[in-house]
């Protein structure tokens, strides 16, 4: 998963979201740093319990302060696959960087026609890092 660092630098540059159930998203400025949610319709809890297995916990509703919150004060933080997606024809391929500090290449067609690669120590980051050189 990318950082949100990384994520709100997508946004800055237009890459739109239009929310959709499993995507995951952080929100800024309310004292929830570090903490990743999930569009569900249901909300589950991992419950763990002194003695036995840790427990599932279905819930349908969670108590909470922050009722509600408009899609475009949250910071969508996109998946693999979903910047793929957003790549579409540009994608050429995703390579692991040989060697002892690795890392990942993402390659794609650039607006000349002419391959671009991008690297991270994250192939999902690398894949954000094409996205944003395309939106640029």
């Amino acid at each position: 998963m990318i950082d949100v660092d990384l994520a709100r630098r997508l946004k800055d540059a237009g890459l739109g979201w239009r929310p959709a159930r499993g995507d995951a998203f952080a929100v800024p400025d309310r004292d929830l740093d570090g903490e990743v949610f999930v569009v569900s319709d249901l909300v589950v809890e991992l419950r763990e319990v002194p003695e036995g297995p840790p427990i599932l916990a279905f819930n349908g509703t969670t108590e909470w302060a922050l009722d509600s919150l408009e899609a475009h004060e949250a910071i969508w933080l996109p998946s693999e696959a979903q910047l793929r997606d957003v790549l579409g024809e540009a994608f050429v391929g995703l390579e692991r960087l040989p060697g002892e500090a690795g890392g990942w290449a993402v390659t794609v067609t650039g607006p000349d026609g002419v391959p671009e690669r991008h690297v991270d120590l994250d192939p999902v980051a690398a894949h954000a890092r094409a996205v944003l050189a395309r939106l640029a």
